[in-house]
């Protein structure tokens, strides 16, 4: 929303202050020109970026319209969640979680938590590690090693969609330029013509420059911007189970281990002590 919204205001300012001091927006209407700088960026996007990053900025492109999923209400579902199963595991055995881990969508324990279950990622990185833990074949150094690998992988990859979109939006620039050249070259074909006309030709090329620089810093720079924030938050998830599970492996009690995770997420999402203890315990009583 924060996206179109911003779009709005980047329109309003450019174009409306253009028009307010007395340019006509008809001038500023070049498809042409479009054409060069979008073909061209377009091109060069696919020249320089593999398939799997290419598919990857795609299929994160809805997401920046959207908002962040990863807000207090989200981390009070995961931290009750895993109290209850460590609770489980700490009472009943290790063992007794093992139905759980293995069928989350059938367990009464996932089954209650939508917004969390709802994260397949997630999901399946909480349950692997669970998994290895009741396995009790690797300590807890072993185990946070393991889980420092793969949320570094797990980041290496958001960030491929945007740096790649970074990349889009530095050469758009100067594909401006090239657009601007182009519209040059056909100016000095064409000095003949009435001064007028020719005057227009001058502006039209101009034009191409104006809009590679509007759309970098505008329009497709700021994506990336957004991209790296909605990766960083959505890395701090698998930080905060990654906290609560070493803590319990290292004999920290359920209510103890949660804390761990607590305190490791952004100010603006975490919840405080005593608004969680008061959500696991209306949790338990579900």
């Amino acid at each position: 929303m924060f996206v179109i919204i911003g779009y709005v205001i980047v329109c309003f300012s450019v174009f409306g202050g253009f028009a307010m001091g007395g340019g006509h927006l008809g001038a500023l209407f070049q498809p042409l020109e479009l054409l060069m700088i979008g073909g061209a960026g377009a091109g060069a996007f696919m020249v320089g970026n593999t398939t799997t990053a290419i598919k990857a900025t795609i299929k994160a492109l809805p997401g920046i319209f959207k908002g962040s999923r990863y807000n207090k209400a989200l981390y009070m579902e995961l931290m009750s969640m895993l109290f209850e199963i460590l609770t489980k595991a700490r009472k009943e055995g290790l063992m007794s979680i093992e139905s759980d881990i293995e069928d989350p969508h059938a367990s009464a324990i996932f089954s209650k938590y939508s917004n969390v279950i709802a994260d397949h990622h997630l999901i399946e990185f909480l349950t692997d590690y669970l998994r290895l833990m009741v396995s009790g074949n690797m300590d807890a150094f072993q185990i946070e090693n393991l889980m420092d690998n793969e949320i570094e992988t797990h980041h290496h990859e958001g960030e491929v969609p945007a740096h790649c979109i970074a990349k889009l939006g530095d050469g758009l620039p100067a594909f401006g330029i090239v657009a601007a050249v182009m519209g040059v070259v056909h100016t000095m074909e064409s000095v003949g013509i009435p001064p007028s006309e020719l005057g227009m030709l001058i502006a039209h090329a101009l034009v191409g420059t104006f809009l590679g620089i509007l759309l970098a810093y505008g329009f497709v720079g700021p994506l990336s911007g957004l991209l790296e924030q909605k990766l960083h938050e959505s890395t701090k998830v698998f930080q905060c189970v990654k906290v609560a599970l070493l803590a319990s492996l290292n004999g920290y009690a359920p209510a103890l281990s949660i804390e761990f995770g607590r305190k490791v997420l952004f100010s603006t999402d975490r919840p405080t002590f005593l608004e969680l203890e008061s959500h696991v315990k209306n949790s338990k009583n579900k």
